[in-house]
């Protein structure tokens, strides 16, 4: 395990939360991120890493009315994105359109496509279908699952159906199964819910305490990833999912955010107020087969699944985002609002 960071930096203004990759820019590998200020002018950054991969190059500079809270850009057009603010006082939720830039880094004003105005209170997190072309969002507060119709062409976005999580479920954030349209996972106070969005209704459930953060395995179905604020993260066959696959212990203070890898399985990032990201490799072995190598009498080594720590952060890091482009290459984003893109080309698994 190495320590330190050799990443590529860059900047923002204003502290920050939350960071995207954009997905759709086949040409470039970017990333959108939003400042959190209560008294200044937000700002979004468009970030492209250099063709050499030696800068990271601010390609368009936006205000944004309030405080960003959440920030995702859409995976089928690279100018559209979706986020969560705060006045302070009240909180909304739009999709944006970022303008024609034509190479000018004074850009101008981000074009606000629909509101998303049916919440009441606290609007925690905006999900997007992540795999393809897909006019359908997914949006939750506190309290309720919206799903939404989008028509960027026309601006406008539709409920589609809402649904209320019941007393005592206070809903926090939530993650979009890659591998069905129909199921998404919802993080709750005491539990990890799966609903159904075809009947709006929770078909199951992990009870957890504290899980801050969730991921879905791109590249295995059934695999999903936790993150809990002081017992670390955790790997699950959602098929037999009373106890995980794996227990990974995170961070030394609160583990916050938790990614897995696009293209490498069992390739996972984590991030936490202890202003450090780690990078694990994870098993996502069944247990049959584990049994099977018992049998054969194959020695199981204990292997540390920590690859490495990077540690040059100042202050919590909150955003976690892989590339979709180029899958060896990340960014983080720290409170203080550092955005720092590594590559993990020498951790990589065989393939």
């Amino acid at each position: 395990m190495q320590g330190g960071s050799s990443g590529i930096g860059y900047g923002l203004k204003y502290q920050a939360r939350c960071i995207s990759d954009v997905k759709a820019d086949t040409d470039h590998t970017s990333f959108l991120t939003g400042t959190l200020s209560l008294k200044e002018e937000n700002e979004v950054h468009l970030l492209r890493l250099s063709s050499g991969g030696s800068e990271l190059i601010c390609e368009g500079l936006f205000s944004h009315p309030n405080e960003i809270w959440d920030l995702a850009s859409c995976p089928f057009d690279q100018r559209i994105f979706s986020t969560v603010f705060s006045t302070g006082e009240s909180y909304g939720a739009a999709i944006w359109q970022i303008p024609e830039l034509y190479g000018q880094l004074s850009s101008p004003q981000l074009e606000r496509v629909a509101s998303l105005d049916a919440h009441v209170g606290k609007i925690n997190c905006i999900l997007w279908w992540p795999s393809g072309r897909c006019d359908k969002l997914i949006s939750m507060d506190e309290e309720n699952l919206f799903l939404w119709s989008l028509d960027c062409s026309k601006k406008t976005a539709q409920v589609l159906s809402k649904e209320s999580a019941g007393m005592l479920h206070y809903l926090s954030g939530g993650a979009w199964n890659p591998h069905d349209a129909n199921d998404v996972a919802v993080t709750c106070e005491s539990s990890v819910q799966f609903w159904d969005l075809r009947t709006m209704k929770k078909v199951n459930s992990i009870e957890r305490p504290h899980v801050r953060n969730i991921d879905y395995n791109t590249k295995r179905e059934h695999i999903l990833i936790t993150a809990e604020d002081e017992s670390g993260i955790h790997v699950w066959d959602l098929r037999k999912a009373k106890v995980p696959v794996q227990e990974l212990p995170g961070h030394t203070h609160w583990t916050w955010a938790v990614r897995c890898n696009p293209e490498y399985d069992g390739l996972i990032l984590s991030a936490g107020t202890d202003s450090v990201v780690n990078l694990w490799l994870a098993s996502t072995s069944t247990s049959d087969e584990i049994r099977s190598e018992s049998l054969m009498g194959l020695p199981r080594q204990r292997v540390n699944p920590l690859l490495n720590s990077y540690t040059d952060y100042e202050d919590s890091v909150y955003g976690l985002a892989w590339s979709s482009r180029e899958p060896w290459i990340f960014a983080s984003l720290s409170y203080d609002g550092r955005v720092v893109v590594e590559s993990v080309k020498p951790f990589l698994p065989r393939r």
